[in-house]
């Protein structure tokens, strides 16, 4: 089940691979995301140390999480991956014009997790484009159904 998702990060960037991450969390974090509190638009991955770590990834505690935790809503999360896969993003990111870019949040089980891609960005003429395909093709959908509507009279 999804919880939240980037949908910036398929405009702004071609997604090369997905790569599925476990999220460091605290208890009352866990209870605001169950309650939907979560924003993930501007959130990106760093890497320090050899730990990839989640940045911008904003929950916004509940009034009732505790009274003895003073919750912070953009504190900087631990993503967990097999030390080999890290590696080998390292290597990919250390590559001209590749990163890596969260794509949303999601429960598998009672975990939180969350999918990551290594992305290169997109040119400005490449969102151009991706903009002209994605009207056209809700043009294509309006003519259909005026052609359906219309019973094939034009």
């Amino acid at each position: 089940m999804t919880i939240a998702e980037n949908r910036k990060a398929l405009f702004n960037y071609h997604i090369e691979e997905r790569f599925e991450a476990g999220v460091v969390l605290e208890g009352w974090e866990v209870k605001a995301i169950r309650a939907g509190q979560v924003q993930l638009t501007d959130g990106h991955i760093m890497i320090r140390n050899g730990e990839l770590h989640l940045i911008g990834l904003r929950i916004n505690a509940l009034r009732s999480a505790s009274t003895h935790v003073k919750p912070e809503a953009d504190r900087t999360k631990k993503l967990l991956m097999h030390r080999s896969e890290i590696r080998r993003l390292v290597g990919k990111t250390e590559q001209k014009g590749y990163t890596l870019v969260p794509l949303n949040l999601h429960f598998k089980g009672s975990y939180v997790k969350a999918e990551i891609a290594l992305a290169k960005g997109k040119a400005e003429h490449d969102k151009r484009n991706t903009i002209k395909d994605r009207e056209w093709e809700r043009e294509k959908g309006r003519m259909m159904r005026h052609k359906v509507s219309s019973g094939g009279k034009e």
